[in-house]
C-alpha cells in the first residue's frame, strides 16, 4: 500500500503502516521521526476538521506517535564520566517522542552519544501509543477543540483523548523501571507527558514553548522582570552579544532595543520573558508568583524541555541578626516544609548543593559586586534555606518553627527554593538558588513598605544581573559537566 493512504484496520481509520528503520546517523533518524510525526499530525488534524464540517467518519480516527528503539547485548561499560548517553545493561530500551522539530537538536545529541557509546544502531518507527487529538490540533491555525456537548456526539467515540493514566511522572521518580513487554524507559519522559506540559506552558506563561531558552532563572518579585527586560534592550543594542531577540507574554517578540512591547491585556499565572539567542541557550526568566504550588507547577512543565540549568533568584526572610536588608544567601542545603513533593520525592531525600552551579553563583557575585574573600562576607551567606508553605508563620506560635530553622542553621526563609531544588533534583535539572534578604522578621523587621535601605535597593538592581553572570558562566561549559552524576539513579534512562 502505497504512504499516506488511509486504511481501516481493526476498526480504526489509520494512516498506512510505516515498517520500523535502522539509523546509525542521528540527524536522519531525527528526519524520520519529524516524517512520522508530521504524518501522523496532518492525518488527525485532517480527519477532526472534517468531522467538525459534519462529515461524521465510518470508524474511529486513531494514529500513533513515532518511538525510538534501541537494543543493545553487551554489558560494556561506557565512560563513566558521562552521567547521561549511555545504558547501564544489555536489553531493549524505547521511548515515545512528540514534536520532533522542538527537540531536534535535544534528540540528535542524545542519539549521537547512544549510538557511539554503544556501537549499534537506534530504530525509528510509530509506536503503539495514540496521539490525543487535543495535543494533535494543539496551535494549530484555525482549529480549536470544541467544548464537550458542541457536538451531536462525544468527541472520544471518534478520537482518542488525553488519558491521564498513561501521564504521569513514574519515569522519574523511579516508579517504572520495566514496561509490560520488558523493554524500558530510555528518556525520562513519555511523548504524552511532555504534550500535557507543552500545551500547560503557553496556559501559564502565554509564551510559546519553542521561547524557552536553555538557562531558566524563577523569580517572585516583580522587579526582577523590568530588570531584565532593561538588560535584554541593551544587549540587543550590541551585535557581539549573542542574544537575537527578547519576548514577552503574548508572544510579544523584538529584536532591536528601541521597540515597544504593546501591553498584554491579561497577564498570565506564570508571566515568562525569553532573552533568546540563535543556538537556544539564551535566558528565560519566569516571574512565578508566591509559593511552593505555582513553583512546583511551573517546574514541573519546563522540566519536559530538558533545560541545562534552573535557578532561583528572589526574595527571602533573613533569619539572623548578623544579616543585613540587601545581603544575599547563597543556599548550600534546604530545609523541605513546603509539603508539595512530599509524595513524588520523600522528606528524607537529600538535596545536595551542585559544584558547578555554587561556584557560578559566588563567581557571579564577585563579579557584580567587586568584592572577593573575606570581604564578601559582608554581604553574602551560605547556608541552609528553609521553603515553607505558610506565608504569614509570624502569627503562630513561633517556638516550634524557630527551633526547627536554628536546628536546621537555617539563614534565609521562603516560600519557593526548595520546591524549586527538589524538582530539579527529582527531574534531574542542575540547580541553585541566591535570594536576597528583604525583611528580618525574627528581629523586628517586617515585610513593610518604606522600609528598604538604600543598601537594599542597590543589592536589588544587581541581584538579577548576578544571576544572569551566572547563567553565562554555565553556558560556557560542557554540557556534561553541568549535568552531575549527583543527579542520577542506579535505574537511569540514556536520554539525559
Amino acid at each position: 500500500m502505497e504512504k499516506n493512504v488511509t486504511q481501516i484496520s481493526q476498526s480504526y481509520l489509520t494512516p498506512s503502516d510505516a515498517a520500523h528503520d535502522s539509523f546509525t546517523d542521528a540527524a536522519a533518524a531525527v528526519a524520520r521521526l519529524e516524517s512520522l510525526y508530521a504524518e501522523a499530525i496532518g492525518f488527525l488534524s485532517q480527519q477532526f476538521n472534517a468531522v467538525i464540517s459534519g462529515i461524521r467518519p465510518e470508524a474511529r480516527v486513531r494514529a500513533y506517535y513515532p518511538e525510538i528503539r534501541f537494543t543493545t547485548t553487551s554489558f560494556a561499560k561506557t565512560d563513566s564520566r558521562l552521567s547521561f548517553g549511555h545504558v547501564a545493561q544489555p536489553g531493549t530500551y524505547v521511548t515515545t517522542i512528540t514534536r520532533p522539530d522542538l527537540f531536534r537538536n535535544y534528540l540528535i545529541q542524545q542519539i549521537t552519544l547512544l549510538i557511539h557509546n554503544h556501537g549499534v544502531p537506534v530504530q525509528i518507527g510509530p509506536s503503539e501509543t495514540p496521539i490525543p487529538i487535543h495535543f494533535a490540533v494543539a496551535n494549530r491555525p484555525g482549529i480549536t477543540v470544541p467544548q464537550e456537548g458542541v457536538l451531536d456526539f462525544p468527541l472520544r467515540d471518534v478520537f482518542d483523548v488525553p488519558d491521564l493514566s498513561t501521564t504521569n511522572d513514574d519515569i522519574v521518580n523511579g516508579q517504572l523501571i520495566e514496561y509490560p513487554d520488558g523493554s524500558r524507559p530510555l528518556a525520562p519522559f513519555t511523548a504524552q507527558r511532555v504534550d500535557y506540559s507543552l500545551a500547560r506552558l503557553s496556559h501559564y506563561t502565554a509564551t510559546q514553548p519553542e521561547h524557552f531558552q536553555n538557562h531558566v532563572l524563577f523569580t517572585n518579585y516583580q522587579f526582577y522582570v523590568d530588570e531584565f527586560e532593561a538588560y535584554a534592550r541593551k544587549v540587543l543594542a550590541d551585535p557581539a552579544s549573542g542574544y537575537v531577540a527578547f519576548v514577552a507574554p503574548g508572544n510579544h517578540q523584538i529584536t532591536t532595543p528601541d521597540e515597544a512591547l504593546p501591553v498584554f491585556p491579561k497577564m498570565p499565572q506564570m508571566p515568562t520573558y525569553h532573552l533568546k539567542r540563535a543556538d537556544g541557550q539564551g535566558i528565560t526568566l519566569v516571574n512565578i508568583g508566591v509559593g511552593p504550588s505555582n513553583a512546583k507547577t511551573a517546574t514541573d512543565h519546563i522540566a519536559v524541555l530538558r533545560p541545562h540549568a534552573w535557578l532561583m533568584v528572589g526574595h527571602c526572610a533573613g533569619l539572623r541578626n548578623s544579616q543585613s536588608l540587601g545581603d544575599f544567601c547563597l543556599a548550600h542545603a534546604y530545609l523541605r516544609e513546603d509539603h508539595v513533593l512530599d509524595d513524588d520525592l520523600p522528606i528524607w531525600v537529600p538535596i545536595p548543593a551542585l559544584a558547578e552551579i555554587q561556584i557560578a553563583l559566588e563567581d557571579a557575585v564577585e563579579a557584580v559586586t567587586q568584592l572577593e574573600g573575606y570581604e564578601l562576607k559582608r554581604i553574602m551567606r551560605t547556608g541552609t534555606v528553609a521553603t515553607i508553605d505558610n506565608r504569614n508563620w509570624e502569627l503562630r506560635d513561633q517556638s516550634g518553627p524557630v527551633q526547627r530553622l536554628s536546628q536546621s542553621r537555617a539563614i534565609a526563609l521562603d516560600m519557593e527554593s526548595a520546591t524549586i531544588a527538589a524538582n530539579g533534583f527529582r527531574f534531574r535539572v542542575p540547580y541553585g538558588t541566591l535570594l536576597c534578604v528583604s525583611d528580618k522578621p525574627l528581629h523586628g523587621e517586617l515585610k513593610l513598605p518604606g522600609m528598604a535601605t538604600d543598601f537594599y535597593k542597590t543589592q536589588v538592581a544587581r541581584h538579577l544581573l548576578i544571576g544572569i553572570h551566572a547563567m553565562e558562566s554555565l553556558r560556557e561549559m560542557p554540557v556534561e559537566r553541568i549535568h552531575s552524576r549527583k543527579l542520577r539513579s542506579f535505574e537511569e534512562t540514556a536520554f539525559l
